[in-house]
């Protein structure tokens, strides 16, 4: 992304913080207990047979590769194809050998375009996912408005004649970038049937997020001056009362999350891994902690139900 649209993001997000915009909180989907919620993933023993688990035995390798086991190929979402969103891109496995795959949508931050993740479509997608990353209707969009879009986003999935045949609907999950990230929260709130939401140096005001009850993994930078951990990650963390993780960058700030990220990456698959397709054999790269030094991660904490 050029610097020019980097300073320009940056100001526009300051401006709005300074302006104490307030997104009005989301509906909250009828409660369910997290137990009852997460019971499939849960009790599925490790080493007993699994019908979600994709792809060979994950390595530090394979979950930290610019691409994983599968071949992908990618079409374009044109613009108002489906109700409730712009346009996008999906990237999925052109494998039909084994199964049906779990499908992630994702979405970008205020006032920024599809390209600012766009790296995450195939990155995932080659992990054995279904992967939509979105254009939101209006840079302007506030978390509430992406958290619906990127709701209809795995709706649309469902009906894509491309992928609609290689999903497993049962099986979805939410990820955004800053205000996208406050999306991703909103989304989970409003939807706990969705296995997973991994939010990005997420941006939000007014909203409580202990009611969520999807697997979280929330991510932030310790340089990040825009959706600074101690108003927004951090807070967002200790509020959810479900298995969880957070991890803190080191030495990076709100748009690291921007660009190809091994360590960012290598989480974000761990995650999506474990909880869309409850494949136990990437619990060791979630917990105990990653490998790390102060020059990648500053802090790491989870659940750690492993």
């Amino acid at each position: 992304m050029h610097s020019s649209f980097k300073r320009f993001t940056r100001r526009a997000l300051i401006a709005v913080l300074r302006a104490g915009v307030r997104a009005a909180p989301a509906a909250t989907a009828a409660a369910t207990t997290p137990a009852a919620a997460q019971a499939p993933a849960q009790a599925l023993a490790r080493g007993a047979a699994n019908p979600y688990q994709r792809g060979p035995d994950p390595t530090e390798a394979s979950v930290t590769a610019p691409r994983g086991p599968f071949a992908i190929a990618s079409k374009k979402v044109t613009a108002f194809s489906h109700p409730g969103i712009r346009e996008g891109t999906i990237y999925y496995p052109t494998d039909t050998g084994q199964g049906t795959f779990g499908a992630i949508s994702v979405s970008p931050g205020f006032v920024s375009p599809e390209a600012t993740v766009a790296w995450y479509g195939p990155r995932l997608a080659s992990q054995g996912f279904v992967v939509i990353t979105l254009e939101i209707s209006t840079g302007f969009d506030l978390p509430e408005a992406r958290a619906a879009q990127l709701l209809s986003a795995l709706d649309h999935l469902k009906q894509d004649a491309t992928v609609r045949n290689r999903i497993d609907p049962s099986r979805m999950a939410v990820m955004g970038w800053s205000m996208g990230g406050g999306g991703t929260l909103r989304a989970a709130q409003q939807t706990p049937s969705l296995k997973a939401a991994v939010p990005l140096a997420p941006w939000d005001l007014g909203v409580d997020f202990g009611d969520v009850r999807v697997p979280t993994f929330v991510m932030g930078a310790d340089n990040d001056f825009i959706a600074g951990t101690g108003a927004h990650a951090e807070p967002f963390y200790e509020q959810l009362r479900v298995e969880k993780a957070y991890m803190e960058l080191e030495n990076a700030g709100h748009f690291t999350f921007t660009s190809d990220n091994t360590v960012i990456a290598r989480q974000a698959i761990s995650w999506m891994k474990r909880w869309v397709d409850n494949d136990t054999r990437y619990d060791r790269f979630l917990c105990p902690p990653p490998p790390g030094n102060s020059s990648t991660i500053q802090e790491y904490r989870s659940t750690c139900p492993y």
